[in-house]
């Protein structure tokens, strides 16, 4: 057991999906190749320049707080924050500071202690626009720093926990729930390698000496962190380092000012950047370009009414309506709001919801895999894939049919397959089920002929040793059931 309690809030900052940055016209799209071509002079601050608020930043802003379940300010409004980097070229930031939008929700995550569901309260969701992106020459030679100012502007979102996590397991899985729910309700992509999601950790850690005493470390942030899976290993890296620093120093909360630190990916360690700025050292005063915005009630519902139904819902609706497993509901939960979609017409068309989830657990989500497509590019409608494993349920086909024609549409993606065309290859290949006993003694016989010692295995006791027997069966007569020729083999076998 470890001899300190590790205490984590992150902070959590998403890109909206609008088609132009949070105060301007200008197109709000992940363009690295063509640096410092999205930028207009409100974005890059020239004088006589004005901002005026994106509707529908604003709107996707509430839309992610209400499936946060945080409260919505009736009035809220903008404000300045003055600091001086390169990636900002204003000198400083349209953010949000006493007034936030929306404040005071939650979000629940499942723990590393067995099965205890643990509400992580959210402090605050505000909007803000982003900063450009600094580049530096990290070979040690002291290279060039370059700046690009495409993303500066960029609707972002910050979503700010209480201190409630103690974990790095809980952090990564505060995260994982995170993305899930804001690419469910469609707000952001989150994709972390393009900065659409990243994260800032505050880790302390709580320590009680022998003489009972609880002795909180400083806080640390950790930047830097462009993976989940980074946030997680920085976290345990940090609280480590922490504890074996306090051992040395002695260092408290109270008399220590907060830190930040970078993430080394490569080398698995945090490392010191800067002494971390206060509220009071940015200088924050209302944006006098800005109005105050006000949400009416209206507004809230309808915004609410609009809600899709949220994650943890889904999955639980699949383990009781679907009767699915809590392993198939998660895998399929998981890959998006689309894919679920995709199963939900899959299992209702085939009429069998467990086959319908293992086929596109293992079938589908190999083919996507292989060729790096999300199931909307998929060129096997659910419709269609639907239909063949109807042909399974009603026996018109066994499972190694279904995945003969299955791999053909898959090596024709370039012909669009509908529903009617099953049928017609089920006819063309030879697929259909044979049921007809009369037509596989003959066959079945004749393999039992030719192999004298699987028949001697057979008898003495070993009937897995049919499997070969089998295979030799549906290779001369392809519509037949596995099933019941492995039946009538052993019968026949057993029979001599």
């Amino acid at each position: 057991m470890q001899p300190y309690k590790i205490v984590i809030g992150l902070e959590v900052h998403t890109q909206l999906l609008t088609k132009t940055k949070l105060f301007s016209g200008c197109v709000n799209r992940f363009n690295p190749d063509a640096p410092n071509t999205q930028t207009d002079p409100v974005t890059i601050g020239m004088p006589g320049t004005l901002p005026v608020m994106n509707r529908k930043a604003f709107l996707l802003s509430l839309r992610t707080a209400m499936a946060l379940n945080c409260q919505i300010a009736r009035q809220t409004k903008w404000d300045r924050k003055q600091y001086f980097y390169p990636d900002l070229p204003k000198g400083y930031q349209i953010s949000q500071f006493d007034l936030p939008f929306s404040h005071d929700g939650y979000l629940e995550i499942d723990t590393d202690l067995s099965d205890e569901i643990k509400r992580v309260r959210i402090n605050r969701a505000h909007l803000e626009e982003d900063a450009g992106k600094n580049m530096h020459d990290e070979s040690g030679r002291g290279g060039d720093s370059l700046v690009d100012l495409n993303r500066a502007g960029t609707p972002l979102l910050e979503i700010v926990s209480e201190p409630d996590l103690n974990s790095a397991y809980e952090a990564r899985r505060y995260l994982e729930e995170m993305r899930l729910l804001l690419t469910y309700i469609g707000v952001s992509d989150c994709n972390m390698q393009e900065g659409s999601l990243r994260c800032d950790a505050n880790v302390n850690l709580h320590i009680t000496n022998d003489a009972g005493e609880t002795i909180a470390t400083p806080i640390v942030e950790i930047k830097n962190m462009n993976s989940i899976r980074g946030v997680e290993a920085a976290i345990a890296y940090e609280a480590k380092r922490q504890y074996k620093h306090w051992q040395k120093t002695g260092e408290r909360i109270e008399n220590t000012p907060k830190q930040t630190r970078g993430w080394d990916a490569d080398k698995g360690t945090t490392f010191a950047q800067r002494g971390k700025e206060e509220a009071s050292d940015y200088r924050y005063f209302p944006d006098p370009d800005l109005v105050p915005v006000t949400v009416s009630e209206e507004l809230i519902a309808e915004i609410h009414s609009q809600l899709p139904e949220f994650p943890q819902a889904k999955t639980i609706r699949f383990q009781k309506e679907h009767q699915l497993s809590a392993y198939d509901s998660s895998v399929i939960i998981e890959q998006g709001r689309l894919f679920a979609d995709y199963f939900e017409t899959l299992a209702q068309t085939c009429g069998d919801s467990k086959l319908a989830a293992n086929w596109l657990t293992q079938e589908v989500l190999r083919e996507l895999n292989e060729r790096d497509l999300s199931i909307d590019q998929f060129f096997i409608t659910a419709s269609v894939l639907g239909t063949i494993l109807k042909r399974i349920v009603d026996e018109v086909i066994a499972n190694k049919g279904a995945r003969e024609i299955f791999t053909h549409l898959c090596e024709t993606p370039d012909s669009i397959a509908v529903e009617a065309d099953i049928d017609r290859l089920i006819e063309e290949k030879g697929l259909q089920l044979v049921t007809d006993t009369g037509a596989l003694e003959g066959i079945i016989d004749a393999v039992i002929d030719r192999n004298e010692k699987v028949v001697a295995d057979v008898k003495g006791g070993k009937q897995q040793a049919v499997g070969p027997l089998i295979g030799q069966v549906m290779k001369e007569l392809k519509g037949a059931d596995p099933k019941t020729v492995r039946s009538m083999l052993i019968e026949r076998i057993l029979a001599r």
